[in-house]
């Protein structure tokens, strides 16, 4: 057996991104995009010099050009993705021009993925660009140079998304590593790792976690749609109606900037059965909701859920809204349908598998083994 492992090991630098009093995000981008190679090489080389230097760069793609700077340096270089790996492969796909942006006939075969898509399946990158110019754009940038890395991390693991990647492994060499989430959500192999340690806002994670304390195990209904969606007026308020009519406990994380789309007289409403906090623990609220979730799996919206037997299939009207009553409608039947035990029970499968990958031995184990084992050997190489 391994010895337990710790995170004293784990050393933080950090560079400046050239905008260290913030701004607009085009600007913030631009001027990371200017200067933060130069930042980078800096930090490279002078841990160089120290007794601890420097073997591989991780990079998130987003900042592809870390990989320009790895390269230079002569070091190892692994990009890590941390969307599922189906969102990736779609993403490839439109930045190769297999698929086009603004998909104007469905449904789309894409080879490795598990259905035909239809468009609501789609990414909203892929399906609505002109809604989400700029990160459309930065999205697509992730693959600009990824035939140059030396490997490509997955925030995945194999048994849910074995077609895709072993499709997308012909085109470039993947590992799957995932789901990187704390170790005390499934090895335990890690002390004291019971969060990311990091989050975009102030949380009082005691508020989230005491309110679902009260709550009766797979009875509530988690609201989350991450820091990047634009959700207009009329679709917050079909869901608040929708989370109103289904009669359900719900945790509902509404970020500043949508606060005011909360139709009048909800939150008076509603204040019995749900709570809405402006950010909650992003696996510590899940998991007491009897989840396993991780990051950006909802990018797919229902391809996954519906093909793996985990979730609904959730339908949208004319104006591709979703109304109150089909809210209502999917939270009945995951919840309380004779079809809630099967979707419990493949839930449960799921996360069953999920930790099977990360323990000993399992997939994702052995392939970050794999990777440890192709840096330490370049590096010797290098060194001799």
């Amino acid at each position: 057996m391994k010895e337990p492992c710790t995170r004293s090991s784990i050393q933080l630098d950090t560079i400046s991104d050239g905008y260290d009093d913030g701004g607009f995000a085009q600007a913030y981008l631009s001027r990371l995009h200017d200067v933060g190679p130069k930042h980078l090489s800096d930090l490279i080389k002078r841990h160089q010099t120290s007794s601890s230097p420097l073997h591989a760069v991780i990079y998130e793609p987003f900042l592809a050009r870390a990989l320009e700077v790895a390269k230079d340096c002569g070091l190892f270089a692994a990009a890590f993705f941390t969307h599922a790996c189906a969102v990736d492969y779609i993403f490839y796909n439109v930045y190769h021009e297999v698929l086009r942006l603004q998909v104007s006939s469905t449904p789309v075969l894409i080879e490795g993925l598990p259905l035909l898509l239809e468009l609501q399946d789609l990414p909203s990158f892929v399906a609505e660009p002109d809604s989400y110019p700029a990160n459309a754009k930065m999205t697509m940038s992730q693959f600009a140079n990824l035939d140059k890395a030396d490997r490509v991390l997955i925030n995945t693991f194999y048994k849910l998304e074995n077609e895709v990647v072993d499709t997308m492994s012909k085109a470039c060499p993947l590992l799957t590593i995932g789901p990187t989430i704390p170790s005390i959500y499934l090895d335990e192999r890690i002390e004291d790792e019971d969060d990311y340690g990091i989050s975009l806002c102030e949380i009082d994670a005691s508020l989230c976690i005491n309110w679902l304390s009260t709550k009766p195990t797979g009875s509530v209904v988690y609201v989350s749609f991450g820091s990047c969606a634009a959700v207009s007026n009329e679709q917050m308020e079909e869901i608040a109606w929708g989370l109103k009519r289904s009669n359900f406990h719900f945790l509902w994380v509404v970020g500043d900037s949508d606060k005011g789309k909360i139709p009048e007289g909800f939150v008076e409403e509603a204040e019995n059965k749900g709570l809405l906090v402006n950010w909650s623990p992003q696996v510590k609220a899940p998991n007491d909701l009897n989840q396993t979730s991780w990051n950006d799996h909802a990018s797919l919206k229902d391809l996954y859920p519906q093909s793996k037997g985990y979730g609904v299939r959730v339908k949208t009207n004319e104006k591709g809204i979703v109304t109150k009553e089909e809210v209502e409608r999917c939270t009945r039947e995951v919840l309380e349908s004779e079809r809630s035990n099967v979707i419990r029970g493949n839930s449960g499968k799921w996360r069953k598998l999920a930790k099977i990958a990360v323990d000993e031995g399992g997939s994702s184990d052995n392939n970050i083994e794999e990777f440890v084992t192709e840096v330490v050997c370049k590096s010797k190489r290098i060194i001799e």
